[in-house]
């Protein structure tokens, strides 16, 4: 570190089982997911500082107070006593509206880097407590990997062997936003649900082929009735030569396909930006939140 400054790598995230049940007592909805960070993220850096600063690069039209990386500095310190002596900022690459996680992981890398600053282990009882308030993915991203959540999508089930697989991310332009894929998952006839079984044997037997043959999202329908480029998307990944598989990220609107190699994840990331669409090339990895030297 240097001048005690940091940096923390923000994973995206997939997911490679969505299974949306119906709502719970507290209004959100029963929610049994299994998720996968990626090597693509966004980077936050955390220097010491006379007074708090907080700044976000790629997101000029939310304000600090509505940002869930700021929310999580002000909540460290407040459950901590700690005084916010820190300049933070967040460099985005994660696209808002996609489903990829990418305020949720800002979150997280926030606490992940206060901890360290501060001399508190990354995965306490407390920092996992305060990352559960702040949002149903962020607990997944202290740990990353591969792992099994239930509840509201915030209770972590087990861990999972890492899957080792080329990824391509490909987002049509209009965002989906989480609240109204639910409303809409609610308006919509009861989209059928299954259990994560099939997608957790081809994880343990690590069979990244299996894997994409049983990717499971019921949220599909509400995203592409928002978002009728999502359906088009998927179709056209899945026709893509060496992608395997293809399902919607979260709620929405990236779609990404699980690839035979790296090369044919490149190919489609460039077919899809020649036609005007964001998209990325990357992987899937076996960490969360990294704290990286500077």
């Amino acid at each position: 570190m240097a001048d005690g400054a940091l940096r923390v790598l923000a994973p995206a995230k997939i997911n490679l089982h969505l299974a949306v049940g119906g709502i719970r007592p507290d209004g959100y909805h029963d929610v049994v997911t299994v998720l996968h960070a990626l090597a693509f993220g966004d980077t936050v850096t955390i220097r010491p500082a006379t007074r708090f600063a907080f700044v976000c690069d790629g997101m000029p039209d939310l304000s600090p107070e509505d940002n869930l990386a700021w929310r999580a500095a002000h909540q460290m310190a407040a459950r901590l006593g700690r005084r916010l002596d820190v300049a933070i900022a967040v460099d985005k690459r994660i696209p808002a509206g996609g489903g990829l996680g990418g305020a949720s992981a800002d979150a997280a890398a926030v606490i992940t880097g206060l901890a360290a600053m501060w001399g508190l282990p990354a995965h306490s009882a407390e920092t996992v407590a305060i990352a559960r308030e702040l949002g149903a993915d962020v607990p997944f991203f202290l740990t990353g990997g591969c792992a099994l959540f239930s509840g509201r999508g915030d209770v972590l089930e087990r861990g999972l062997r890492a899957l080792e697989a080329p990824i391509v991310l490909v987002k049509p332009t209009p965002p989906v936003h989480t609240a109204e894929a639910y409303r809409m998952f609610d308006a919509l006839p009861p989209a059928p649900t299954r259990p994560a079984d099939a997608i957790l044997a081809a994880l343990e037997a690590g069979d990244a082929q299996r894997v994409a043959a049983g990717l499971f999202n019921n949220l599909t329908g509400a995203a592409v009735s928002l978002v009728p480029d999502v359906g088009k998307v998927i179709d056209d990944l899945r026709r893509s030569p060496g992608v395997a598989g293809a399902a919607v990220a979260g709620s929405g609107s990236t779609v990404f396909g699980v690839c035979v190699d790296a090369s044919a994840a490149e190919r489609v990331m460039r077919a899809a930006r020649d036609n005007g669409l964001w998209a990325a090339a990357t992987s899937t990895v076996a960490h969360g939140c990294l704290i990286e030297p500077l």
